[in-house]
């Protein structure tokens, strides 16, 4: 049943919101040097890899210019990607995922195999026993860009501080998910989104 959600959700949304997905790669492509689109390798199911899809909300050599982490004053996100980024627009893309059987659309955000490699080992077999998720209870709790941000070192501070936190709420998911939760959960992420809930 959850998969067939997934489906049905993925095409209705990517039919629905086809003119704003227009609009985001028009305006993507009108006002910054590169691709429309940014993919990255992240850690999927039964640990398999796939490829995620965002619009690109960075410098197109983004990887050549700083960290693999991105902190909210990180002068790589361009003019038009802190907008996909604050609404989190920059994510619709992967409703493709979703539509492929890589991810969900709401599971345990999926993360690059640098960090997974973190993870204890029996964490990580059931983390990764589900698909990887659109939205997830972390994306509503953890305000992660404000946590790197204030952090003398980003990347100490993603791994020592902001991934426990991430994957106690996986752990919590994945031990308790009916199709409730998941429809509880997205509509705690359309208020986020919309500012009606806080981090």
């Amino acid at each position: 049943m959850k998969r067939l959600v997934d489906v049905v959700v993925a095409i209705f949304g990517l039919i629905v919101l086809l003119p704003v997905l227009a609009f985001i790669a028009v305006a993507v492509k009108a006002t910054s040097k590169g691709p429309v689109f940014f993919t990255q390798e992240r850690v999927g199911r039964d640990s398999k890899p796939f490829l995620l899809w965002k619009f690109r909300s960075m410098v197109f050599d983004a990887p050549e210019k700083g960290p693999a982490l991105t902190t909210r004053k990180d002068r790589r996100v361009t003019a038009v990607g802190r907008v996909l980024r604050a609404t989190k627009a920059d994510e619709l893309p992967q409703l493709l995922n979703v539509l492929r059987g890589d991810m969900s659309l709401v599971g345990p955000r999926p993360e690059v195999p640098k960090f997974v490699a973190y993870w204890p080992p029996d964490v990580k077999r059931r983390v990764l026993s589900v698909r990887p998720g659109l939205t997830d209870n972390a994306v509503i709790s953890i305000d992660e860009e404000a946590m790197l941000a204030s952090a003398a070192d980003p990347e100490w501070t993603y791994v020592h501080d902001v991934l426990p936190m991430k994957l106690a709420l996986y752990e919590r998911y994945v031990a308790d998910h009916p199709l409730r939760v998941d429809f509880a959960i997205l509509g705690r992420t359309i208020l986020h989104v919309a500012g009606f809930v806080r981090t």
